[in-house]
C-alpha cells in the first residue's frame, strides 16, 4: 500500500460513493414491483433487498473482471481517468433519480470510462470489440428478451391459476413475488456491485498498487458490496414509484412473473461477464407482464420517456467523463475544480429534491397535481345540475292582498 496516493484514496471514495448512487438508483429494480402490489412493506422491502445486494457482492467477480480487463486499455490509464469518469456517472444517476427516470447505472459507468478514456489516450485505449459484444448487444437483447419471457409467464401464471382459489392463489403469488425480488436482490448484488469493484481494481493498477490483471482485492469486494446495500436501503423512491405505478399496474400473477424472468437474465448474463443493465431487464420484464395480462395496459409516453433516457445514458455520461478528463489533465487545481463541482452539482440536485419530497409513505401515489390549464377550468366550471332523485323544494311568496280586519295574511304557498 506504499503507493497509495492521494488522488488514489480520491478516486476510490467516489467510486464508493457512485455505488451507493448505483444502490438508491437500482432499488426499483428489485423492489418497485414487490412494493405496488403490497406483498411488502416498503422499507421492509429496500432492508431485504440491501441484505440480498451485500451477499450477492460475493459471489462472483466476472463482471467485475470485464470492466478492470477488458473494456478498455489498463495500461494506459491514469487514477485521474478513472476520477473523471465517475464524475459522468454519478451527475447521470442523480440527474436520472432526480426525474424519476430508471435509466441504466451501469451504462453510465462505462460512458464516463470511456469518454474520459478517449479524451486521455484516444479512441485506440477502447477495447471496441468487448464494448459490442459485452456491453452494447446485450443492452439491445436483454429487456426484449425478458419481456417476451415475462409475457408469456403472465399468462402462464393466469392460465393455471384460473380454477385456483382466488384468495389461495393471490396469496401464494404474494409468496412466490417475494421470493422472486430476493432473487433480483441477490442477482443485481452480483452484477451492479461488481462494476464498482472492477473501476476500483482498474485504479488500483493505474496507480500502481496492484498488478495488471489481478482481480478485485478482498477489501474492494467488502467495501463496494456495503456501499451499494447502503444505497439501497436509503431507497430510490422516485424511480420506485415510476417502475411500480408510471409505467403499468400490476397485479401479484404479473410481479411474480416480471420479477422471475429478470432474475433468471441478470443471473445467467452475470455468469457470462455481460456488463448488464439490471433497470433495461426489469423494464423490459415490467411491460411484459403488463402486456401479458388481458386488459392490461402499458404507459407507452413513460415507456418513450425512459428509451429516450436508455439512449441518451452512454453518451451524456461519456460527454461529461471527457470534459471532466479535460481539465483533470491541467494538475492538481484541475482535480480540484472538478471535485468541487461534482460536490456543488450534487448538493444541488438534492436541493431541487426537496421540492417534492417521494418517500415510503407516498410512493404508491400515481396522482399528479393539476396543471394550469386543468386549475382554471375547474375554477369557472358550474356546480353539476342535481339528479331527478333529490326531492326539491321551495317556497314562494302569495300573492300581496290589502289585509283587512276581517281575514289574516294567508300562509305562504310550498311546491
Amino acid at each position: 500500500m506504499e503507493n497509495f496516493s492521494l488522488i488514489l484514496a480520491i478516486v476510490v471514495v467516489t467510486a464508493l460513493a457512485f455505488d451507493f448512487t448505483n444502490g438508491f438508483h437500482d432499488t426499483a429494480n428489485a423492489m418497485a414491483t414487490t412494493i405496488s402490489t403490497g406483498a411488502l412493506k416498503p422499507k421492509v422491502a429496500v432492508a431485504m433487498s440491501a441484505v440480498l445486494n451485500l451477499v450477492g457482492a460475493f459471489l462472483s467477480v466476472e463482471v467485475a473482471n470485464t470492466i478492470s480487463k477488458g473494456l478498455v486499455d489498463e495500461t494506459g490509464i491514469r487514477p485521474e481517468v478513472i476520477f473523471a469518469a465517475l464524475v459522468g456517472a454519478i451527475l447521470w444517476n442523480l440527474a436520472t433519480w432526480l426525474l424519476g427516470l430508471p435509466s441504466s447505472s451501469s451504462h453510465a459507468l462505462m460512458g464516463g470510462l470511456i469518454g474520459a478514456t478517449i479524451a486521455s489516450a484516444g479512441f485506440g485505449a477502447v477495447h471496441g470489440d468487448v464494448l459490442v459484444t459485452k456491453v452494447l448487444l446485450p443492452a439491445l437483447a436483454a429487456p426484449i428478451v425478458a419481456g417476451l419471457a415475462a409475457m408469456l409467464a403472465t399468462r402462464l401464471s393466469y392460465g393455471i391459476g384460473r380454477r385456483a382459489d382466488g384468495k389461495a392463489a393471490e396469496k401464494g403469488y404474494r409468496a412466490g413475488q417475494i421470493a422472486s425480488a430476493g432473487l433480483v436482490s441477490l442477482a443485481h448484488g452480483t452484477n451492479d456491485a461488481q462494476k464498482t469493484m472492477g473501476i476500483i481494481t482498474l485504479a488500483l493498477v493505474a496507480g500502481g498498487v496492484v498488478a495488471p490483471d489481478s482481480d478485485p482485492p478482498t477489501w474492494v469486494i467488502l467495501s463496494a458490496g456495503l456501499a451499494i446495500a447502503l444505497g439501497t436501503y436509503i431507497g430510490g423512491w422516485r424511480i420506485i414509484r415510476t417502475m411500480g405505478k408510471g409505467l403499468t399496474e400490476l397485479q401479484p400473477q404479473q410481479g411474480f412473473a416480471a420479477q422471475t424472468s429478470a432474475a433468471t437474465a441478470i443471473l445467467a448474463s452475470s455468469h457470462l461477464g455481460f456488463s448488464l443493465s439490471t433497470t433495461h431487464v426489469v423494464s423490459g420484464s415490467v411491460m411484459g407482464a403488463g402486456l401479458g395480462r388481458k386488459g392490461g395496459v402499458v404507459r407507452w409516453s413513460t415507456a418513450t420517456r425512459m428509451l429516450v433516457a436508455w439512449v441518451l445514458t452512454l453518451p451524456a455520461a461519456a460527454v461529461v467523463g471527457a470534459g471532466a478528463e479535460s481539465v483533470t489533465d491541467l494538475g492538481d487545481w484541475g482535480t480540484a475544480v472538478v471535485a468541487v463541482f461534482l460536490v456543488a452539482a450534487s448538493a444541488a440536485i438534492w436541493k431541487l429534491s426537496r421540492r417534492e419530497v417521494v418517500d415510503a409513505t407516498n410512493v404508491n401515489d400515481t396522482e399528479e397535481p393539476a396543471g394550469v390549464v386543468t386549475t382554471a377550468i375547474a375554477a369557472v366550471t358550474p356546480p353539476p345540475a342535481a339528479t331527478v332523485t333529490e326531492e326539491l323544494t321551495a317556497t314562494v311568496p302569495a300573492p300581496v292582498t290589502t289585509a283587512t280586519p276581517e281575514s289574516a295574511t294567508p300562509p305562504a304557498a310550498t311546491v
